[in-house]
């Protein structure tokens, strides 16, 4: 079965309105799943979307009418979400009209089938592109009780709230954004404990949602039990790690009740971890680059306080 694809997240968004973009579009009922009544708009952008939709129809199908196994069904599954010819993924608009081409295509397929969770996720992320982030959220919750009903795997539904939770944080519901957060991550440390990678990335989200709450305190206790872990499985030069050691650094020099020995700590992860990322992904890398821009706030709020 192929699982649930990461959410793709806001970067991918595009806030330009559609009106602009293209006047013709055409009318959509939701997912059967979701809440009735509710319609949304695709952008044709001249038959681009029907192209590549028609396209990974195609691939998918020979993929399942020959027997091919889910390694070469999954590889062309992508073709739903990514292009062919750059392989760079789709974003905004794009994304949003080729994941209800996705769902179309799939959701008179019996509720067990292979192919029926994975193009509902697609249409749920599909409309967090495109920033219709209420209907999206209106998806997720339709598939995570789909899910729940048909008993599948906790690994699955765990995957479905961590989109669920990234939603509810588009939407600035961040006291129910930490609760999910904080489910998923206690189900990963659960069923794969500590040292998974899964666990990991879970973990950095519930502290992610921990900081954006101003729960400066909570944040840095997570992060300092997470970072030796982190450094261990995964090493230093990680990208997971490296974003570990920036949000605790930023917790602890933007803490109100920060100390001159806790912005000192500040600056010194934040050079640490400035120098590990130009060596390792450069200094164009978002993470580099985030780096070195918390580091001269780091050193300025030090400077200040010093003096």
């Amino acid at each position: 079965m192929i699982l649930p694809s990461l959410f793709a997240g806001a970067e991918r968004c595009s806030r330009a309105p559609q009106g602009r973009l293209n006047p013709r579009y055409v009318r959509v009922r939701a997912a059967e799943d979701a809440p009735r009544g509710r319609y949304q708009f695709l952008e044709r952008r001249h038959g681009f979307a029907e192209i590549m939709a028609e396209q990974a129809k195609i691939l998918v199908a020979e993929a399942e009418e020959n027997n091919l196994g889910n390694k070469a069904l999954n590889v062309r599954w992508l073709r739903w979400s990514r292009c062919s010819l750059c392989e760079q993924s789709y974003h905004g608009v794009v994304y949003c009209a080729l994941s209800w081409a996705c769902w179309k295509t799939y959701v008179g397929r019996p509720e067990t089938d292979d192919l029926r969770f994975p193009a509902m996720n697609m249409l749920g992320n599909g409309l967090n592109a495109a920033d219709h982030h209420e209907d999206a959220l209106s998806v997720m919750e339709a598939e995570l009780a789909m899910r729940r009903r048909l008993g599948d795997t906790e690994s699955n539904m765990l995957a479905s709230q961590t989109n669920m939770a990234s939603t509810y944080q588009m939407l600035g519901r961040h006291e129910e954004a930490l609760r999910m957060k904080r489910d998923v991550y206690s189900g990963h440390l659960r069923l794969n404990g500590e040292e998974d990678g899964q666990t990991l990335v879970a973990a950095n989200n519930y502290a992610s949602a921990l900081y954006n709450l101003k729960r400066f305190k909570e944040a840095k206790s997570l992060l300092r039990k997470l970072m030796p872990v982190a450094r261990r499985v995964l090493g230093e030069s990680n990208d997971l790690t490296l974003r570990m050691r920036l949000m605790y650094a930023v917790a602890l020099y933007e803490d109100p009740a920060a100390t001159l020995d806790g912005l000192r700590e500040a600056v010194t992860t934040l050079e640490d971890a400035d120098r590990i990322a130009r060596r390792v992904l450069g200094s164009a890398h978002p993470v580099a680059a985030g780096i070195a821009e918390e580091l001269c706030r780091a050193r300025a709020a030090l400077s200040a306080r010093e003096e």
